[in-house]
This record gives structure tokens, sequence and C-alpha cells, in this order.
């Protein structure tokens, strides 16, 4: 009984989906699977797709993806006489004979949906078409198996949590010691809530003091934006922007921070406060979606909404060390619950339990 995992749309480089999709086949080494993918993966037999079907491309890759699972990923399926199709996101053939399993990381588009935007045209018409004509779906939270109920009339049966993990090898506790800065790790979409983030710094009792740091990539109509308001609130030399930071240096500025600020308004998992938190970086974070599940009760949670209650977890970390003290403690007890080895034998479970 063999399976074709999808990843045409991971890339080398570890964000987002590549992450979960580069942790998780190492840990899914007792299946019989081959990797579609645009380079090759030790360890796992592999058919390659195209390298512009990623994020990479934008717009025109995503369009070229969509085609390419359409009509030549079936093609593989077939020539490998595989049994099951495991899709690192929810894109699966439609109208095929593939027998497949997606992975859902969010619904994002749909809670802040822009009319005719083609990310929720997608979310809206074809994400549930292919939930439905999956045996099964996969997701990373409580939170988003009630957004596929809720926005594409799945029945919660049909639907598995997995939890995802990060990779404890890199981010861990260094005994670093902190630093003057906050740190927000993202992209800065407008759901991220980073503009929030920045008016609550301002209104920090002796802000000068500090420093922010935004470590995620340039955006041509976010980071503009958020440079004006910088600049308004006379904030330019305590703002940082680090664009994106290499991998393998992102737990080192981690762990020098005062605290991962992160209030997004919605997630489906929450990847970065969970490496915070192996780091032993304390965590303010959001009180809605998947967050609380995430951090359990190793953050402090605001409304996300309010920039007064930002603020006020700031300042708290900022000046009181027994607070960051517990905080580090209760942070690396919980990211410990967390692996990637859990995260692939439950996702081996569900596998061949629709394997036959």
């Amino acid at each position: 009984m063999s399976i074709l995992a999808n990843l045409s749309p991971i890339l080398p480089r570890p964000t987002g989906i590549s992450t979960y999709g580069l942790n998780l086949v190492r840990e899914l080494g007792t299946l019989d699977l081959t990797i579609a993918s645009s380079f090759e993966i030790k360890g796992h037999k592999w058919q390659r797709s195209p390298a512009d079907l990623t994020a990479d491309y934008g717009l025109k890759g995503h369009l070229k993806r969509l085609l390419w699972t359409q009509f030549e990923l079936p093609k593989i399926y077939q020539s490998l006489a595989a049994n099951l199709l495991f899709s690192v996101l929810p894109e699966a053939p439609l109208w095929s004979n593939c027998r497949s399993i997606v992975m859902v990381h969010d619904l994002i588009p749909l809670h802040f949906s822009k009319r005719f935007s083609p990310g929720t045209l997608y979310n809206r018409y074809y994400i549930p078409q292919v939930l439905k004509e999956a045996v099964h779906i996969i997701c990373n939270s409580k939170a988003t198996a009630q957004d596929i109920v809720k926005f594409c009339d799945v029945s919660a049966q049909k639907i598995t949590p997995i939890p995802l993990a990060c990779d404890t090898k890199n981010f861990r506790f260094l005994n670093l010691p902190t630093q003057n800065y906050f740190l927000y790790v993202g992209r800065v979409a407008p759901y991220k809530n980073v503009q929030r983030i920045i008016a609550a710094f301002a209104t920090l009792p002796h802000s000068a003091e500090y420093e922010l740091w935004l470590a995620g990539p340039y955006d041509r109509h976010q980071t503009p934006a958020l440079k004006t308001q910088i600049e308004a609130l006379g904030l330019t030399h305590q703002v940082k922007f680090l664009d994106y930071v290499p991998y393998e240096h992102l737990p080192v500025v981690m762990n020098q921070a005062i605290a991962l600020v992160f209030p997004s308004l919605w997630e489906g998992f929450g990847l970065p406060a969970l490496e915070a938190m192996a780091c032993g970086t304390p965590v303010i974070t959001s009180n809605l979606s998947s967050l609380p599940e995430v951090t359990g009760d190793a953050a402090l949670l605001v409304d996300p909404y309010r920039i007064e209650t930002i603020a006020d977890a700031m300042h708290q970390l900022a000046t009181d060390r027994q607070l960051r003290s517990r905080l580090q403690e209760a942070s690396l007890a919980r990211a410990d619950e967390f692996s990637w080895a859990k995260t692939g034998q439950a996702t081996t479970n569900v596998l061949r339990q629709f394997l036959s």
C-alpha cells in the first residue's frame, strides 16, 4: 500500500508550510511514501514537481500549481499505482480517482474576506470542494477544525486535529542575557496586527529605553504603511525591520528578547509562539483562535483589538523579572509537550487508517 505525498508548494528555506512539510516527512519513515516536490528529500522516493509552483512565484506560481495538481498529479498517482494521496495543504485533484487526505492550516481569508480577492475565492469555492471529496482531513488545531465545520459544511467526524511542533534542535534555551527589545516574527499582513503592536509600544512608559524588532519578509503594501506609522509616532530609531532572519540565526534573536509579541487576530496554529516558548522566551499573544491551545498557561493572553492590553503586557514583562522568570520556566515545560515525532506518529496513524 503506497502513498503519494504532494509537497509541491514547499521550499528548502523553512517557513510556514515548508516548515511543516519538511519536518513531518522525516517522521513518516514507516510508510511506503513517494514525495512529489521540486527538490529531493533524503530518505524518500521522489517524483520531481516543477520549481515554479511555490509562493516565491506569487499568484502565477499559485495558479500554475493548481493546474499541475489538477492535471499532472493524477498521472503521477496512477503511474505509481498509489493507494492514497496526502497533501500538505488543502489542494487535490477534483473529480478524479485520487483518494486524498489533505492538511488544512487555516481559513483566515474567510475571517477577513476581501470581496473578489483571489484568496477569498480560493478559500470559499475551491477548498470546500477539495474537503468534501477528501476521504479525511487533518488540521493543526481545534480552532481550525471548528472553522472547517463552520465555513465548509464538513462533518466534524471527518476531521482530525493534530498539533504541530517545532525543531527543538534549533529552537532551544541558550541562556543568553536579555536585551532591551521586544520581538515580532512573521509576515505583516493586516490580520497579524503589527500596527497595534507598534501603537502599543509607543505608549510604553519610558519607551525610549526599549526597541521593537520586526522579523519577517518585506511586504510591498503593508511595510511602507507601517513605516509611515512609525515615523508619525517618532519611533524611527527604535523600531527595526530585520527582514527574513535565517532559520539558524532566529533562536539567538528569540532568546535575547524581552518577549515575543504575537497578538494576531487569528491563527490556525501560531508556530512562532511555540518556537519562542521552546527558547524560554516569554510570549504575549492573543486570547483568540488556536493561540490559547498552543500556549496554555505559559503566556500572557491579551485582547488583540485593545492596544492598552498589549501595552500593559509589554510593560509587565519589561519591568517584572519574577514574571519573566516564571513564564520562562512555564514556556519550556509547555514546549516540551509538542514534538514532530508526536505529530508524525499521529499523522501516520491517520494515513494507515485510510490506506486500505
